[in-house]
């Protein structure tokens, strides 16, 4: 048989057909995606998972079942793209606080003493170690401490120092006190009674700024500021009181801070304190007054009776950054104000200031501010204090260097001049009354009245009318006296020495105006402050 060849068309129909044929008989294989091997440690345990390749690390974790707690840590971090054989790493954090409670050892103080022979030591004050409470933060890692750093200090008890007085060769003379004379010394409080050789410690924290140390009138309770260091109340101070007749003493803390200018006590109520208060600032002088008044009524315990506010807060007129200073009456009805540019009185009814006298603001082109010191006369009639006068005829020059001693009455309020030029720094205070229902001031008269920011002074006596001026410490061709206010000693009857109280080269002298005598009280060269009732 004969076979025919095939046509064109029937040979690309057979290869076509072949074509399809071993087509159908091979399967389409899809694109595979490659896992990864990667290693996980956490807990203490290893474990290898299979991944697919472009995972992360935090969708490695959530793939293994793996919780991760606020302060855990995860090497590499969270967002990294795992590569094969790659290792993960947890690390579990955890934040512990411990407290331990640490001794703080007190110090060792020494008081010279004139009253003692020479050598002889005498403890006055056992030693005693406080109790501080300290709060530590350790930081562990899988269990094992990376850090540990203090998070908070409390003290539980204050130290309280071994204080040692130890007698000095002197040749003072022992004088005899009427009233309590209290004193402050290396930040310390001590009193005097009967006798200037018959001393004892009141406060021995060692921490007393001097800004308020004064006697209640009936000479019973000291109030006192002490030092804060409490950084997170951003306090200047803080302010106490202790009554000094108790045995052992208690000092009271009147939860009241940042006391720079006043705080006193109201004569004829001696449980209540007027104060007025500041805010503490980063730039000098380190506060903003509030130029307000408060008063605050403590029971025989020191507890708080009562609290009222007298003056709010208010901007003091100018200058008034700096702050006002307060005086009470004699009798605690009354109470005057001064500050950079006025002096009047406070209306206790009406809450509010009644200007008596328009004062010249000096101008100090400093970080400091001239308030006049204001005291009562004991008649209560008069306030003395200083006013600046201006030079050249000017009623505002407010760098005039002049200032004048001067009365103020206080139902006419026309100031009498009664010591021309006697200085900035005067601080008069008016005598008790005398013999004849007479009395003195005591005031300080600037050595050079026209440098008196600068100058030393000296004491000075003169009568209500500014008549008879005398200059009585210290002795002519000695160095004059700091700026400061010098304080009267009570008069028990009207035969009984009249004594001054006052600082010279760090020491306590007193000076008796019957006999134009002056003692030397101490010499340790570190009296800051003292008060006699």
């Amino acid at each position: 048989m004969i076979e025919k060849p095939l046509r064109l068309e029937e040979i690309f129909l057979v290869i076509t057909l072949s074509l399809v044929l071993v087509a159908g008989c091979s399967s389409i294989q899809p694109k595979t995606i490659n896992d990864i091997s990667i290693t996980v440690i956490v807990d203490g345990h290893t474990q290898v998972l299979k991944i697919p390749a472009g995972t992360t690390v935090q969708q490695a974790l959530d793939t293994a079942g793996i919780k991760m707690n606020t302060l855990d840590q995860v090497k590499p971090p969270s967002y990294t793209v795992l590569s094969d054989k790659d290792a993960i790493r947890v690390i579990r954090v955890k934040e512990v606080f411990q407290v331990e409670e640490n001794i703080i050892p007190f110090e060792r103080q020494t008081v010279r003493n004139e009253s003692l022979p020479a050598g002889q030591e005498m403890l006055i004050q056992p030693g005693v170690n406080g109790v501080q409470q300290v709060t530590y933060r350790q930081v562990l890692e899988d269990g094992v401490e990376t850090s540990r750093s203090v998070f908070k200090t409390t003290t539980i008890t204050e130290a309280r120092p071994e204080i040692v007085m130890v007698g000095v060769q002197t040749p003072y003379t022992p004088v005899s006190l009427t009233g309590r004379l209290v004193y402050l010394t290396a930040g310390n409080a001590w009193v005097m009674e009967n006798s200037t050789s018959e001393r004892r410690p009141l406060v021995t924290t060692g921490d007393l700024d001097g800004r308020i140390f004064s006697l209640s009138p009936n000479g019973k309770w000291l109030l006192y500021s002490r030092k804060s260091n409490d950084d997170k109340e951003k306090a200047i101070n803080t302010l106490w009181a202790v009554d000094i007749t108790k045995d052992p003493l208690e000092p009271v803390n009147l939860r009241i801070k940042n006391v720079i200018h006043f705080a006193n006590w109201r004569p004829g109520n001696s449980l209540t304190v007027a104060y007025s208060t500041v805010e503490p600032r980063d730039t000098a002088p380190g506060w903003q007054a509030n130029n307000d008044l408060q008063l605050l009524t403590i029971n025989e315990k020191g507890m708080k009776l009562k609290a009222e506010e007298i003056i709010t807060a208010n901007s003091g007129g100018i200058y008034g950054w700096w702050g006002t200073d307060y005086a009470w009456s004699p009798d605690g009805d009354k109470i005057a104000y001064a500050r950079p540019d006025s002096i009047g009185l406070v209306d206790l009814e009406e809450k509010q200031l009644i200007p008596l006298i328009d004062l010249i603001p000096l101008q100090t082109r400093s970080d400091w501010a001239w308030v006049p010191g204001l005291n009562w006369s004991p008649d209560q009639r008069l306030l003395f204090t200083v006013t600046h006068i201006a030079t050249g005829g000017s009623t505002s020059d407010e760098t005039s260097p002049l200032f004048d001693l001067t009365a103020l009455p206080i139902e006419t309020g026309q100031n009498i001049h009664l010591a021309p030029q006697a200085g900035m720094f005067a601080y008069p205070v008016p005598s008790p009354i005398l013999a004849y229902d007479r009395y003195l001031i005591a005031y300080l008269q600037a050595i050079f009245p026209e440098q008196s920011e600068t100058s030393r002074y000296h004491l000075a006596l003169i009568d209500r009318d500014g008549s008879n001026r005398t200059l009585v410490f210290p002795s002519e061709g000695s160095p004059g006296l700091e700026p400061q206010q010098v304080v009267w000693g009570p008069v028990s009857n009207p035969g009984s020495p009249i004594w001054l109280a006052l600082m010279y080269q760090g020491n306590l002298w007193l000076y008796n105006i019957t006999t134009d005598q002056s003692h030397q009280i101490t010499g340790d060269g570190s009296i800051g402050k003292v008060d006699w009732q």
